[in-house]
């Protein structure tokens, strides 16, 4: 039976950043301080990764205290409703020019599920000096707010609006590799105790 190996993201040491235009003339930066995912991956191959990402939506932070407030509200995420961000691999490329792969997925806001498709790169392998093999990679991508409903916006006196439909992601992802996993006898227990 083949083994995998399992992943968990190091929170000290990694983000999960967006960026939209303000006014049409600057960006303003956001995160999510809270997240987690399990990703498996045959041996250490990561083009054989299977990625299964939450957020949590509450955990939005713009550095304004009023701003995040408004992004939590039914205007935007609407978190007393749909709390969590998921993002679920489905495909891997294999590596371009620049050593960069394709990842796509379904990404689900807002109750609705869209396929997205993002670009990955790996920075390494390596052992820190508490013993724990780290592996990094950056992930970047494009996407409309509008897409998953996040419509919200206002007109402008001089044209456009004051947020921009398009939000940039910027990830850095730092993963500590828990060891050799059975997948197919891990899922079975689980299914076992939830029986």
């Amino acid at each position: 039976m083949t083994k995998n190996i399992k992943w968990s993201i190091d929170p000290s040491h990694s983000e999960i950043a967006f960026t939209v235009r303000h006014l049409m003339i600057s960006r303003i930066k956001g995160y999510f301080k809270t997240f987690d995912a399990s990703i498996y991956t045959a041996g250490k191959d990561f083009l054989t990764a299977d990625i299964d990402m939450w957020i949590d939506a509450t955990s939005i932070s713009t550095g304004d205290a009023k701003r995040d407030g408004h992004l939590i509200s039914p205007e935007f995420f609407d978190v007393d409703k749909h709390k969590q961000i998921t993002f679920v691999s489905s495909t891997i490329g294999k590596p371009d020019e620049d050593g960069s792969h394709a990842l796509w997925g379904e990404l689900t806001m807002m109750g609705i599920t869209k396929n997205v498709k993002l670009t990955v790169t790996f920075g390494g392998m390596v052992t820190d000096p508490y013993g724990h093999e780290k592996a990094g990679f950056s992930v970047s991508g494009k996407i409309n707010r509008s897409d998953w409903g996040l419509t919200w916006n206002a007109p402008m006196e001089t044209g456009g609006f004051l947020v921009s439909e398009e939000v940039t992601i910027s990830c850095d992802i730092e993963l500590i590799n828990l060891g050799e996993k059975d997948l197919i006898m891990e899922l079975d227990t689980t299914s076992a105790k939830k029986a």
